[in-house]
């Protein structure tokens, strides 16, 4: 197959892991099962202090329909639902853990950001 007749969404393999691993609030989530175990929704909540409670429950039904989340219902009095990292999910920590690593350079990142930012841009050009 020539380079030409692919795809453009799949002319990068991992553009599919970014979208399911990388939306919003995903990382945060599976970050915080992660390293600290199964939650509950309102300790998720508590632990992730800036998702909406909305945003919370579809993130996570959306990590469980990709298989990343399990969520167990206990029927008892008041009902409980707890969430965990499942074996799949758990394969990302080696990205998590890269990543981790990587970001020792964010004030590297910062620095590149203002000296940009202090550049003066030719008028009458947009930039993007």
């Amino acid at each position: 197959m020539d380079v030409v007749d692919v795809a453009p969404e799949q002319a990068c393999p991992i553009a599919p892991v970014v979208d399911i691993v990388f939306s919003r609030w995903t990382t945060p989530i599976l970050w915080a099962l992660h390293t600290y175990g199964r939650h509950r929704f309102v300790e998720l909540e508590r632990r992730i202090t800036t998702i909406t409670p909305k945003v919370l429950t579809d993130r996570l039904r959306q990590l469980e329909r990709d298989g990343l989340v399990v969520r167990t219902y206990h029927p008892e009095v008041p009902p409980r639902v707890e969430y965990e990292i499942s074996e799949l999910g758990r394969g990302l920590a080696p990205l998590f853990a890269a990543l981790a690593d990587w970001s020792v350079n964010l004030g590297e990142v910062e620095q590149a950001r203002q000296e940009y930012d202090a550049k003066e841009r030719p008028r009458g050009r947009r930039t993007r």
